[in-house]
């Protein structure tokens, strides 16, 4: 396959990744959240099966890997938590361009932190940018104001992605991507059911083709499908190549929003993201050209 295929199918992994946002706000009118939150990560345990056959490499577990697995697994619940109430008081485009811009920030101001690493002039004004762009579209007089508010869930999120990523990038020493979101979902799985048993958790039966479309949707197409697109591009382009198609993911949020939900775009989103995302430019911009 050529470069041009990979291209093309990553700007599709990134229209799943922002269409899921939308599909996310669908199964918030439906069920308690904790109930959703399990179904959809124990159908991506299901969904997972092509893809391991597809990839044929010898799953295997070992007792190193768990270090990994388990605080990725709780930090994917803790995700899913926030990204959940954050888009019942919210706009799902919102938080689609909120943590999907201010992720690669934070992810880069934590490793700059953790590793007490002395970052070059022109990462230092794209984290600089970035966290203007932040400050914009999160409403820092609102969010001070009011730590409920939807913008601070969305905050949360992005916090939560950021440590994240930085213990996936250490995860592929030991484990493979695939093989790592998989036993992700199993976990993950584990830990909603028990926070779903209190509640009906049997419910999905009952509910309607729209419910249940988004909820595939999300388990299928915007998870597995989209992740693993993702994960071979990036062996194929390089990775810092394939994360510069990321920033298509907020406009991807913001269309499918207005499209399927009706969602208004709101000035402060757009101008926050457009400043953020040149930001996240500059930074991987310097990192490209220092290696």
């Amino acid at each position: 396959m050529q470069p041009k295929h990979f291209s093309y199918l990553l700007i599709f992994a990134m229209l799943l990744w922002g269409a899921g946002w939308p599909a996310l706000k669908v199964l918030t009118y439906s069920l308690e959240w904790q109930v959703v939150s399990f179904w959809r990560f124990f159908l991506m345990i299901f969904a997972f099966f092509p893809v391991l056959y597809f990839l044929k490499k010898p799953l295997v577990l070992r007792a190193g890997m768990f270090k990994y697995i388990i605080p990725s697994a709780v930090l994917n619940v803790l995700f899913m938590i926030f990204a959940f109430i954050g888009v019942q008081k919210g706009f799902a485009g919102s938080g689609g361009v909120i943590i999907t811009t201010l992720s690669p920030v934070l992810t880069f101001l934590l490793v700059s932190l953790v590793f007490k690493k002395h970052p070059p002039k022109m990462q230092i004004a794209g984290l600089v940018i970035g966290f203007v762009g932040g400050l914009i579209m999160l409403k820092v007089t609102a969010l001070v104001s009011n730590l409920n508010g939807a913008e601070f869930y969305f905050l949360l999120c992005a916090l939560d992605w950021a440590v994240l990523t930085l213990i996936s990038q250490r995860s592929h020493a030991l484990i493979h991507p695939v093989h790592y979101s998989f036993f992700i979902a199993i976990f993950a799985s584990i830990i909603f059911f028990f926070i779903a048993l209190p509640y009906e958790i049997t419910a999905v039966k009952e509910q309607g083709i729209g419910f249940w479309s988004a909820l595939l949707y999300l388990a299928i197409f915007g998870q597995t499908i989209a992740t693993t697109i993702y994960f071979i591009a990036s062996g194929k382009l390089g990775s810092a190549q394939a994360s510069s198609y990321m920033f298509l993911v907020p406009l991807f949020a913001l269309l499918t929003s207005y499209l399927l939900l009706g969602e208004r775009v709101e000035l402060h989103i757009l101008v926050g993201g457009a400043v953020t995302l040149l930001g996240v430019y500059l930074i991987n911009r310097s990192q490209r050209e220092r290696r």
